[in-house]
Order: structure tokens, then sequence, then C-alpha cells
């Protein structure tokens, strides 16, 4: 088809390697792709229907009714990469955590620790319990050595009687032992954790300790347990 002798080019050895190097590392990129497969079209379909006639199912809950029903089993991360994205400034499905405390104020009772230093430089530990609904400061106690014993001994004493308050809320600070939140749940008080690192989750407590610090501990010096605070605990 043409003259072979004009098709010759003259390159250098290291040309050459270098040519195949980049011609090597073409070809393995072409051959290991990184990521998953892409799963069948008909079982993308079938996430985004899924998704769409029931909006209160997240990934955790869709990718279990795919193993139960259907026998498929499909990671969450790979269910949530299909589920059909929320348009730009339409509300969600679901209830939001600020609206679910809004609208359930009156029946949650809040709880938090914050440290205080004495004048020898000794720890003490307080416990305050906020009911959401009015602000009330409904019980607080001082400890050195706070234990989730300890803390389901005054939770029992504020909310243990009576059916004031469905919900206890409170992080996830070791001191909230599964065997205190059980024993809790045993009063017919359901419990929930706020998400970790999300201050803001439990704003009106934090609200309150933070009240406490620059109205009271801020300008006085504890010298022991006993005259941290008052003797009473209810307001």
């Amino acid at each position: 088809m043409c003259d072979w002798r004009s098709c010759l080019v003259v390159v250098r050895p290291e040309t050459v390697l270098r040519w195949h190097r980049a011609g090597w590392r073409l070809f393995w990129r072409c051959k290991s792709r990184s990521g998953r497969p892409p799963i069948p079209l008909e079982l993308r379909q079938l996430i985004r229907r899924m998704a769409t006639d029931n909006p209160l199912w997240g990934e955790e809950r869709i990718a279990n009714e795919l193993l139960l029903k259907l026998g498929l089993r499909v990671s969450p991360r790979t269910v949530r990469k299909y589920m059909p994205k929320r348009p730009p400034g339409r509300p969600r499905g679901d209830q939001r955590w600020s609206t679910f405390l809004r609208n359930h104020a009156k029946a949650i009772v809040a709880c938090d620790f914050f440290v205080t230093v004495t004048a020898t430089f000794r720890l003490l530990y307080v416990l305050l319990l906020v009911e959401h609904g009015s602000r009330r400061l409904v019980h607080f106690n001082i400890t050195q050595h706070p234990t989730a014993a300890w803390t389901l001994q005054q939770l029992r004493e504020a909310i243990g009687c009576g059916d004031a308050y469905r919900y206890l809320l409170h992080d996830r600070d070791s001191i909230f032992a599964r065997s205190l939140d059980e024993s809790i749940q045993n009063f017919g008080i359901t419990v929930l954790k706020s998400p970790p690192h999300s201050p803001k989750a439990n704003a009106i407590c934090e609200r309150v300790i933070g009240t406490i610090r620059r109205e009271c501990l801020n300008w006085l010096i504890p010298l022991s347990e006993s005259l941290s605070f008052p003797k009473t605990r209810s307001h």
C-alpha cells in the first residue's frame, strides 16, 4: 500500500522503553478498573422504585428487603448509590431531628454531664436533666466518681415514676451503658441517642450548661462537692 521505507523512524532505545512503559500503564489501567462492577439494570430500577414508593425507607431497609424477600444480597452503600437524589429545595419524606424534637418536646427530657474544678483541683461531675417543653431543670446531682449505676439511680429518682415523659435524650458517652438504657426502657421510656460529635442535637442541655458556666461557675470556685450547688435538686 505504501513504500515501507518511508514508515521507518529512527529512535533511541530509551524512547522505545518509554513507549513500552506508557503502553503498559494504559493497558493495566483498562484491565484493572477500580470500584465494583455495576449491578444489573433491572436491580437498579427496582431500588429506585422501592425508594420512591417508600420514602421513609433508607438504604439499610431496602438492602434488608432485597435480601429477605428476593434473596439478593446488596450492600447498603450500593443501594445508596442508586437511590434517587432529592431535588434541591424539596422537603424530605421523613421527619427531621429538629422536627421530631419540636413535635414531642413536652414528652422529652434530656440529660448531660459537665465538669467543674474545685479549689484543690479536683474534678466534680454534674448531671443535669432538663425538660424540653418548659426548659425546666428537672433534676441535678454532683459526684466525683460517675458510674452507670449512680447515673441510673439519678434517672430513677427524676423520671422513674409517673407518665410525664416518653423519651430520654442523651449523648453517646460511655457512662450511658447499654444496661442503663435497658433499665430506663423498662419504665416505658424510649432512649434517644444523639449522633456522634453533634452537641447541637442536644442543644437545650448544652444551652443550660453554658448558662450555668457564664452566670455561676465563671464567678466562683467550688470548695467541695457539698458546697458546689444548693441542696435543692428540682426547680
